[in-house]
């Protein structure tokens, strides 16, 4: 199922490119803007006008932010914990003394 294209889509949410050509598993891109990527852990520069063949998952049709770093889950425990300790203080000092 080859055919032609010319959507434009941002590869991994990020970098403007145009769709040339869609197969089976892979898609034929242009780069739109310089942007560097990493393949197999090595930086590689892309230029403006470069085709590179990349996988669909890896483009979306708007430009997306990645999702921030979950925080580790006990650290957010102990951060409410200490937040309902600190309240409950606060309501013990406030209440009149007879």
């Amino acid at each position: 199922m080859c055919g032609f294209m010319s959507d434009l889509k941002y590869y991994r949410g990020l970098y403007k490119v145009k769709t040339v050509t869609k197969s089976e598993g892979y898609w034929i891109v242009e780069a739109l803007e310089d942007f560097d990527d990493f393949i197999d852990s090595e930086r590689v520069s892309v230029k403006t006008g470069e085709r590179r063949i990349v996988m669909p998952s890896e483009l979306h049709n708007k430009k997306v932010l990645l999702p921030p770093i979950p925080e580790h889950v006990y650290e957010r425990r102990l951060e409410r914990k200490v937040k309902r300790m600190v309240e409950e203080y606060e309501n013990q000092n406030k209440e009149p003394r007879t």
